[in-house]
């Protein structure tokens, strides 16, 4: 299946409406501003949950577990632990010890919007409220898929994925990465987020081992696809665009596989792992169509 210029979101562009409003609402929920001393970490972590963004990982979560009619509360639950864990990332990533931003979202981040020690400590509560939630019997009733949800994402979350990956992107600054060591890096710092993601609707749904193998396989090549996109929107989209600063990574004299490939084959790698998500999904018929518009868009954005 190749990709036009003129494919139409409409109803990924819906679906994403959706869950964003559903987890605001649960959000609002779960984390109420409480009347104590602890109020300005929860007003900086609703600040950095309520600031918008695309939510792709909480809809890749619910997309993959109505493939197996799982509750939408269990797959709501567990995308929005996933979010807090993104959520979290990107409150340090945006510190001044690590990528120094002022703006996330086109507005001033946590850290500016609070200060670095509240950023810190709001990120913090972020990711430990996320396993809050997991496990937690609301998110499912069967404590053996508790367990493998906090074993999954705990995984991708940390040293294995998206922490070790950001440990790699920051010695990145002081050496030349080969390709494979750059498409490790993304694939640990972005793509392992992706991956439980995708991973968590398939055990909510208790997937088979080949369907769960299907859905990994077209989660790990829409996570590389979607971080090319990235490096790609980082080259050629500006700050107002993107509601960031962009053109970061070729400022610092990170090694991209923009910088490896050129625009030109970054493209088209970005379209042939493409093309490999959708082959994983012929299985799931025309329930995986949400997945598949996910697939598309990842390298069809812009911002």
């Amino acid at each position: 299946m190749t990709l036009t210029a003129l494919q139409d979101f409409t109803a990924l562009e819906a679906a994403l409406k959706d869950v964003s409003q559903l987890l605001e609402e649960t959000f609002d929920a779960l984390l109420p501003v409480p009347d104590s001393g602890e109020r300005r970490v929860v007003e900086a972590m609703r600040y950095a949950l309520f600031a918008g963004g695309k939510r792709l990982r909480p809809l890749l979560t619910i997309a993959t577990a109505d493939l197996f009619d799982v509750s939408r509360t269990s797959s709501l639950r567990a995308a929005a632990a996933l979010e807090c864990i993104h959520t979290y990332s990107l409150v340090h990533d945006d510190l001044p010890a690590m990528d120094d931003d002022d703006l996330r979202r086109g507005k001033p981040t946590v850290h500016k919007a609070f200060d670095e020690a509240v950023a810190i400590l709001a990120g913090d509560a972020l990711l430990t409220f996320a396993f809050e939630i997991l496990a937690d019997e609301s998110t499912h009733m069967d404590p053996r898929v508790r367990s493998a949800l906090v074993s999954i994402i705990a995984r991708a979350s940390g040293h294995h994925g998206m922490v070790g990956g950001q440990m790699l992107d920051l010695d990145a600054e002081h050496r030349a990465l080969s390709e494979q060591e750059i498409i490790r890096l993304q694939q640990m710092k972005t793509g392992a987020l992706i991956v439980s993601s995708v991973e968590a609707g398939a055990v909510l749904g208790r997937a088979s081992s080949h369907a769960r193998h299907a859905l990994v396989a077209y989660a790990r090549a829409v996570g590389l696809a979607f971080q090319i996109a990235d490096d790609l929107l980082d080259h050629t989209a500006s700050a107002e665009d993107m509601g960031k600063a962009t053109g970061k990574d070729a400022e610092q004299g990170k090694a991209t596989l923009i910088s490896l490939w050129g625009e030109e084959r970054a493209r088209e790698q970005s379209q042939i792992l493409t093309d490999q998500a959708l082959a994983y999904l012929k299985d799931f018929g025309n329930k995986a169509d949400l997945l598949r518009d996910i697939a598309l868009f990842a390298i069809h954005r812009r911002r």
